[in-house]
């Protein structure tokens, strides 16, 4: 077992202080119905927390005196736990998909990409658009920074440009967002 040198802090602790752990003179104490007692020692807020079989919890360290509670300490971790795990639920997380194209797409193949793209957008993710230029292709930008234009006029009601085009080597890359 590692020992921890006399002069070291003692590890922080997660979460709210509990019955000894709580350092203070006095709490504002509010009871197991949720009234409000007032300001009490913490000696006498803990033996009040004992006597009902719960515990004295520091809901708000960094008032003037700190605010406790008596509460079943057990309980509001698992609920404290439960909001945490919803929360991460309901996080929808922005992906960035990439459509890739070449200045003389075809027309055809331009509108199955644009439609991918449309279904992106509705999903809220972020699109970044890839235009590839081959051999003598690199001689003609100017095609594909229209074409990047195009495709920017196309989505404009429903997404938005986030970076506009740029060459980065031989690819000219977009990234837009929904709005």
């Amino acid at each position: 077992m590692a020992r921890r040198p006399h002069n070291a802090p003692p590890p922080k602790q997660e979460g709210p202080r509990v019955n000894d752990q709580i350092d203070t003179r006095e709490v504002r104490l509010i009871d197991e119905n949720g009234e409000n007692v007032g300001v009490v020692s913490t000696r006498d807020a803990i033996a009040r927390a004992i006597e009902a079989g719960l515990d004295l919890v520091e809901i708000s360290p960094n008032a003037s005196p700190p605010v406790a509670k008596i509460l079943d300490y057990g309980k509001y971790k698992y609920i404290a736990q439960k909001k945490a795990n919803e929360a991460r639920k309901k996080q929808k997380v922005i992906e960035i998909k990439e459509i890739k194209m070449r200045p003389n797409i075809d027309t055809h193949d331009y509108d199955v990409k644009m439609r991918a793209m449309r279904r992106f957008f509705e999903e809220g993710d972020k699109v970044k658009v890839t235009l590839r230029f081959r051999g003598r292709e690199m001689a003609h930008q100017d095609l594909g920074l229209k074409l990047l234009e195009k495709v920017r006029a196309d989505v404009d009601e429903i997404a938005k440009v986030e970076a506009h085009p740029k060459l980065e080597g031989r690819q000219m890359i977009m990234v837009m967002a929904p709005r």
